[in-house]
């Protein structure tokens, strides 16, 4: 995400831009999501970011820094890779030479981009059907959301984790676990630098994140209290930007809200990010 936002730059200035996390993410410590990074990894994206003007040296050697830890990604492009390194170093004589190769970078860019405009024209001359106008209205959102009420699971979807006495006893050690598990996330140090791409690039972002699966991990043995801190710290990163914040705290225990309590929003759920969305593209502050 924070590559394409990169890569848009001065388009965003002023636009609304809405970001959704999970919080599966910012709770794993390791580099657990590389395969995932690698899947939604854009060439042109990283390229234009690089080689842009949005961002300045000090957001571009902190991007780049965190990009060289997974080399596979860049290993056909071994120019990005080059500037990358040079951009991570933050040694003066390293940024004279990013300037010199900066015209063969934007060359690079035009490149990919040309490509990329011609792969899109071609998919939607030949797969796309034109859109008929919508009137827009005012949604009904307390009757839609009724209208899907508590998503219903069969016996198959629940998850039942049965905690033993042995366990219940140990809910301190769990609570500590979930604890440094959420403090050793990498993925904390890729937020921040989302936040502060947002920022450069004057965008107008809200950010939202699926609740916790709060039934499921008091059956871990993982308490409300511990649960708290993770809401505490992205709601105290994120304000830190002036940024709004929907988290749906409120849903933690509710275990219509997710599919098998993972990171796949219900019908339910699905309703009540789209009412959120609906408020914001509409000015009104976000309801959770």
């Amino acid at each position: 995400m924070l590559q394409k936002i990169g890569a848009l730059g001065s388009d965003l200035r002023d636009k609304k831009v809405a970001i959704s996390l999970s919080p599966e993410w910012l709770l794993t410590p390791g580099a657990w999501w590389l395969e995932v990074y690698k899947g939604n990894f854009s060439l042109m994206a990283a390229s234009e970011m690089a080689f842009g003007t949005a961002l300045n040296f000090e957001l571009k050697r902190d991007i780049a820094s965190r990009m060289l830890k997974f080399p596979s990604t860049l290993k056909n492009s071994p120019f990005l890779e080059f500037a990358l390194k040079l951009l991570a170093s933050g040694r003066w004589l390293d940024r004279v030479l990013f300037c010199v190769l900066w015209p063969a970078g934007k060359a690079q860019t035009t490149i990919l981009e040309l490509q990329d405009h011609f792969e899109a024209f071609n998919y939607i001359r030949h797969k796309l059907k034109p859109a008929l106008p919508r009137r827009l209205e005012t949604l009904d959102w307390p009757k839609l959301i009724a209208s899907v009420g508590g998503t219903k699971t069969t016996d198959a979807d629940k998850v039942t984790i049965a905690p033993s006495l042995k366990e219940k006893a140990s809910r301190g050690r769990r609570d500590v676990t979930f604890r440094n598990d959420m403090n050793a996330s990498p993925d904390w140090i890729n937020l921040e630098l989302l936040l502060r791409t947002l920022a450069r690039v004057h965008a107008r972002p809200l950010v939202l994140s699926m609740p916790l699966p709060g039934d499921f991990y008091d059956q871990k043995g993982v308490s409300r209290s511990a649960r708290e801190d993770y809401y505490v710290r992205l709601r105290t990163l994120v304000q830190s930007y002036h940024f709004p914040l929907v988290e749906f705290k409120e849903h933690d225990e509710d275990p219509a809200f997710l599919y098998l309590h993972r990171d796949h929003l219900t019908a339910k759920g699905w309703m009540y990010y789209d009412r959120a969305l609906d408020d914001f593209f509409h000015g009104r502050l976000p309801r959770s």
